[in-house]
C-alpha cells in the first residue's frame, strides 16, 4: 500500500508485485478532509478512511512518504500530523512501514530525483499501463510509492538476511 500523506487531500494505493519489476494496479483514490473543519477532525477523518483502506486491502506492507521541510512550517505540521495517523493505523495492525523521501521515489520511478509531477505521473500512468492518468496528482504520488517499495523491497529483505546471519555468526 502506497500513502502520499496530506491533511486536505491524501493519496492511497495498492499494488501487487509481480514478477521481477512488474507490478500490477489494485486500487487508488484520495481521502479528502475539509480545510474548515478543526484539526482534531481532519484528522479523525483521515484515520477512519486509512483504516477503512487497510480493512478492504489488508496490505502487506505499507509506504508513506518521509515528511520533510518545504518553507512553510503550517503545512509541515499539519502533513506530520497527518502522517502520524497513517503510520499509527499500519502499526496497530503490525504492518511494517517503510518511508521514503520524494527524490528517493522520483530516482525509482523516472530516474530523476528532480522530477516533476507532470513526469511522475506520465511515468507511473506508463509503468502501470494505466488507461489514463490517475488524478489528482495525490493519488499518483501514492502509486508512485507503492511502486517504489515493490522495487526496493528485494534488496531491503536481502539486506535485512545479511545483516541478520551477521548477527547471528558475532
Amino acid at each position: 500500500m502506497g500513502i502520499d500523506p496530506g491533511l486536505t487531500r491524501c493519496g492511497l494505493s495498492v499494488v501487487q508485485a509481480g514478477r521481477g519489476r512488474s507490478v500490477l494496479p489494485v486500487a487508488v483514490g484520495i481521502v479528502r478532509t475539509p480545510a474548515t473543519a478543526e484539526l482534531p477532525e481532519r484528522l479523525k477523518r483521515l484515520s477512519a478512511g486509512v483504516n477503512q483502506w487497510m480493512d478492504d486491502y489488508r496490505p502487506d506492507v505499507v509506504a508513506v512518504e518521509r515528511v520533510f521541510e518545504r518553507g512553510n512550517v503550517s503545512t509541515v505540521i499539519h502533513t506530520a500530523h497527518a502522517s502520524g495517523v497513517l503510520v499509527l493505523a499500519a502499526a496497530e495492525r503490525g504492518i511494517p512501514v517503510h518511508m521514503y523521501t520524494p527524490s528517493e521515489v522520483k530516482k525509482a520511478i523516472s530516474g530523476n530525483g528532480r522530477a516533476d509531477k507532470k513526469q511522475m505521473t506520465t511515468m507511473i500512468t506508463r509503468i502501470l499501463g494505466l488507461a489514463e492518468p490517475p488524478k489528482p496528482a495525490d493519488a499518483a504520488d501514492a502509486l508512485a510509492l507503492a511502486v517504489c517499495h515493490c522495487w526496493r523491497a528485494p534488496l531491503l529483505a536481502r539486506t535485512a538476511a545479511l545483516l541478520n546471519s551477521e548477527g547471528a555468526t558475532s
